[in-house]
């Protein structure tokens, strides 16, 4: 395959606040191989004009959940995986066609997915996987009703392909070993109780201190980290003080709690867009009552979580968590954290932020030699219209993720 120049861009990533033209990028194979300032000679390239419009990387989104095919959970238990499959395939390439060439999953996906996306079976992002979620009994992760005995077995409860129930050190560690020996890039424990789960205030403590720093070790041994879904800021800190690294919503986060992130150079991932869509759609796609009884104590504290982090000096990633018949508001994420952060800290959370948090800085995000060719040419400047990055990928003429088109309206 030849290599490609893109020639005449104008370069806007999240190292710089601003847009930098008359640039020439080649790619060869999946990756930059070269960024210039003046005209490159190259003989046998292929090469497309793109004539200066916004050229940046390919977007990501560090909290999905690719199997959650719907908004009724407790339906996946009834499904074939394979129908399951293919539908989150289908979810995949609406990642991709809106700009997202790389996801981290945060629970569901596993290995053989997150194998076909890269081995172009189906169009779609690259995967970052924690497999199955960990979860101790009643937390989020336990779909159970009330009415279930507490000997019934764990691995046919309700969406347990998204968790696995998992309760004291011993069994932490298994479960813990068990995600990364099926591949994991990470793993996910859940901290405090969620919206989601039937049984679980959002309050609720998760997991002893001696679990988590067990969890955190195992990761750590296999060189990666741990995720964690917190809300509070009890929840959070904690996490934090016992090792992990990521924080997942933390829609409650004070100024205290933010410094304590900030001190142990922990990340916060907030997923806004979920709970505005919850809040518009969960009743109509069977949410259960339960769940969207608590979307209101979460909801409206998101924005104050973001704008304490911020004032921390917290690294702030980009995610969505959207579930089932939801994930067409993914872009939405922007506009909504436009009513705190400038473009440009959205797009560096979405890029830089991102490629550093999934331990990629310089690979993902960037566009420098070396790294993957993910890139997008958006009809626009992104810093002076966030809604150049919605509407579906309508206004992107080119998506690239590893070297290889999947739109090109370039003429």
């Amino acid at each position: 395959m030849p290599p490609i120049v893109l020639e005449h861009a104008t370069l806007l990533d999240g190292t710089i606040d601003e847009r930098r033209e008359g640039y020439h990028v080649v790619i060869e194979a999946d990756r930059i191989r070269e960024v210039s300032d003046t005209p490159v000679a190259l003989q046998n390239a292929q090469r497309i004009d793109l004539g200066g419009k916004t050229l940046m990387p390919g977007l990501i989104d560090a909290h999905v959940h690719l199997i959650a095919t719907s908004l009724n959970l407790g339906t996946l238990v009834n499904e074939p995986t394979s129908l399951t499959t293919a539908r989150a395939l289908r979810i995949a390439e609406g990642m991709l066609q809106r700009g997202f060439t790389t996801v981290r999953d945060a629970g569901g996906a596993d290995w053989g997915l997150a194998a076909a996306l890269d081995a172009d079976l189906s169009p779609g992002p690259r995967v970052f996987f924690a497999g199955r979620a960990l979860s101790q009994t009643g937390g989020h992760g336990d779909s159970r009703p009330r009415t279930w005995e507490t000997d019934s077995c764990a691995c046919c409860m309700n969406a347990s392909q998204l968790s696995v129930i998992a309760d004291g050190v011993p069994a932490v560690q298994h479960a813990a070993r068990e995600e990364l020996r099926r591949g994991a890039t990470q793993i996910k424990i859940m901290g405090s109780g969620g919206v989601a789960s039937p049984t679980d205030p959002v309050w609720n403590l998760q997991y002893s201190e001696d679990e988590i720093r067990a969890i955190v070790w195992e990761a750590f041994s296999w060189r990666t980290y741990v995720m964690a879904h917190a809300y509070t800021p009890e929840a959070i800190a904690r996490c934090v003080r016992f090792g992990v690294r990521s924080i997942e919503h933390g829609n409650l986060l004070d100024a205290d709690t933010a410094a304590v992130m900030a001190e142990h150079q922990a990340f916060l991932v907030p997923t806004l867009v979920t709970y505005e869509a919850l809040h518009r759609e969960g009743k109509q796609w069977g949410m259960p009552q339960v769940s969207i009884d608590k979307i209101k104590d979460v909801r409206e504290a998101g924005l104050q979580a973001v704008e304490h982090a911020k004032a921390a000096g917290v690294s702030i990633g980009f995610g969505t968590d959207l579930l089932g018949e939801t994930h067409h508001y993914e872009s939405l994420e922007f506009s909504i954290r436009a009513q705190i952060l400038s473009p440009f800290e959205i797009i560096r959370s979405a890029t830089l932020v991102n490629a550093d948090l999934l331990n990629h800085t310089g690979e993902l995000g960037v566009i420098a030699p070396g790294a993957f060719a993910d890139l997008l040419v958006v009809d626009g400047n992104p810093l002076d219209d966030l809604n150049l990055l919605q509407e579906q990928g309508k206004h992107l003429s080119l998506i690239m993720k590893g070297g290889k088109m999947y739109k090109q309206t370039l003429v």
